[in-house]
């Protein structure tokens, strides 16, 4: 198998998603490194991140309501007369009516305010669309109260309630592939889900800027994600403050909101949105990382795991007494039309038409001496299982064994089970 589809690596999230185009009609374009990367927690945060980058990014519907803009306080605050009114507009309304670029951000400007105890900040570089523009609604801006300038966004859309990606969301990823301070999955009395992390912008911590986020999804489906970082910018901007205005506690609260619920309702529904959650590209109900539990060699430490609900992506931190080793596991349906791309015509071809292809190499995330051993299949009905192996506990962090706790042998066989079927 040629080196050359090992490179430009993505994270099986993303794979999902490329799947599901592919599966619509679309054009799809991959290689083997494409689908067998370990991001898949990171993938879904990258993901979220660049959702939430096309929205605020968009010279299409932006309304600049206000620039350089100061608040002032105590009690008597107009952006908290602001906020107050905003809200008790929306909650009066009888039904749902379009939700305005200024009500967005003099909420979010209260919540910056009053809701951290009525500290003076002042409020630059903000962008916000309303619902009656067209795409999904957000607000952002910079906020400074005295501690240096910090970058706030909010984005609001819809996701299937009950599907996988609504379950993903909110599931704090594995830390050996995202490195965060901490991290909470908990349910509102009203049933939905918010999920808080307090991580980086880079996930190789090559630049300390501090990037928290809460992700809220409701019962009926109304998506919230709250970022915030402690700098003026994502990127490419220098650290201003020890760590972002909103605590851990805050977030959650701002995440759940009345407003941006309201505005989510009012937003145009999508004809073509589907009405029952979606199942995984697998088209499986089978927990890959349980099922990665009892192919691997007995005698293996596992220190983490995957998140047991995902059925096309699992991952376990093994140990031998010898060091840590990560195994992951990618399963996915129907790739039977991307076979040539896959595998070349050196692959073995076993007696029931299953192809193999393996793959011995330097890793592609940055960890000093770390490897990656592959072994990837495809049966004849085009179901495809990809297993690989490092020699660290995470891709980018340092070997800690020369070679991976598992052998190539070893991988083949787990690839091969008949159990994936």
């Amino acid at each position: 198998m040629p080196d050359a589809q090992h490179s430009d690596l993505l994270d099986p999230f993303e794979e999902r998603l490329t799947a599901g185009l592919h599966d619509a009609g679309n054009a799809f374009e991959t290689d083997r490194a494409a689908l067998v990367d370990a991001g898949a927690l990171k993938g879904r945060r990258r993901l979220l991140r660049r959702r939430n980058a096309a929205v605020v990014g968009s010279a299409a519907g932006i309304a600049l309501v206000g620039v350089g803009g100061a608040l002032l306080l105590p009690s008597g605050d107009p952006a908290k007369a602001r906020g107050a009114a905003a809200t008790s507009t929306l909650a009066s309304a009888s039904a749902p009516t379009p939700v305005s670029a200024e009500t967005l951000t003099r909420t979010l400007e209260h919540e910056l305010v009053v809701g951290r105890g009525g500290t003076y900040g002042g409020f630059t570089k903000i962008e916000a669309r309303g619902t009656d523009e067209g795409l999904s609604p957000y607000v952002r801006l910079v906020f400074d109260d005295g501690k240096g300038a910090a970058a706030v966004s909010v984005t609001m859309d819809r996701i299937q309630p009950g599907s996988d990606d609504a379950r993903q969301i909110t599931t704090c990823p594995g830390k050996a592939f995202t490195h965060y301070d901490a991290c909470g999955t908990s349910r509102l009395a009203d049933g939905s889900v918010v999920m808080v992390l307090q991580g980086y912008e880079y996930p190789d911590r090559r630049v300390d800027t501090k990037w928290w986020n809460a992700e809220l999804v409701t019962p009926q489906g109304q998506h919230v994600s709250l970022n915030e970082w402690n700098a003026a910018a994502e990127k490419d901007s220098p650290i201003t403050r020890p760590q972002p205005p909103f605590s851990a506690a805050q977030l959650r609260k701002v995440a759940a909101s009345k407003i941006w619920r309201d505005a989510i309702d009012a937003m145009p529904v999508n004809s073509n949105s589907p009405t029952t959650p979606s199942s995984s590209s697998t088209g499986a109900a089978v927990s890959v990382t349980s099922t990665l539990r009892t192919l691997v060699p007995k005698g293996l430490a596992v220190s983490e795991a995957g998140d047991p609900g995902d059925t096309g992506f699992g991952y376990l931190v093994v140990d031998d007494g010898k060091g840590k080793t990560l195994v992951q596991v990618n399963v996915q349906a129907d790739m039977a039309d991307v076979e040539g791309e896959l595998f070349g015509s050196d692959a073995e071809v076993l007696a029931d038409g299953t192809k193999v292809a393996t793959h011995q190499g330097p890793g592609e995330k940055g960890g000093t001496g770390v490897v990656m051993w592959t072994v990837d299949t495809m049966r004849p009905d085009g179901s495809r299982v990809v297993v690989s192996a490092f020699n660290s506990g995470a891709q980018d962090t340092a070997a800690t064994r020369k070679s991976p706790a598992l052998t190539m042998k070893q991988l083949r066989e787990i690839a091969l089970s008949p159990k994936w079927r």
